[in-house]
């Protein structure tokens, strides 16, 4: 054996359970399904999701709040006829304003500039 692979030798075999130990706690750590850097991750996650709980619960209530209304009184369920699906009563007119822009491109579709 040469100089240098003796001292790596003496090295590994003075300090093979410190090795070990090192190693093992950088692959659970680091590498594992269950490292830290995976329940970060987790955790992350946990807050996005408690959020868009969140959200579906205030969507939920207004739901119910629509529905309560609808069941209740006449003039919601008019109101969502004519909000959503145009409806009109007989001496009424509709005009259905939209700020969609157009696109204002007057270059031909198959024209190339080279």
């Amino acid at each position: 054996m040469s100089k240098i692979t003796g001292h790596i030798y003496s090295f590994f075999s003075r300090f093979k359970f410190h090795i070990v130990i090192i190693l093992g706690a950088l692959i659970v750590g680091v590498l594992d399904e269950n490292s830290f850097m995976k329940r970060i991750e987790y955790a992350y996650q946990i807050e996005d999701l408690k959020a868009e709980i969140q959200n579906y619960d205030r969507q939920y209530q207004h739901d119910m709040q629509q529905l309560k209304a609808l069941k209740t009184d006449p003039k919601a369920i008019a109101r969502v006829a004519r909000e959503r699906y145009f409806m009109k009563a007989d001496n009424e007119d509709i005009f259905v304003l939209s700020d969609d822009e157009q696109p204002t491109d007057n270059t031909p579709k198959y024209e190339t500039t080279e």
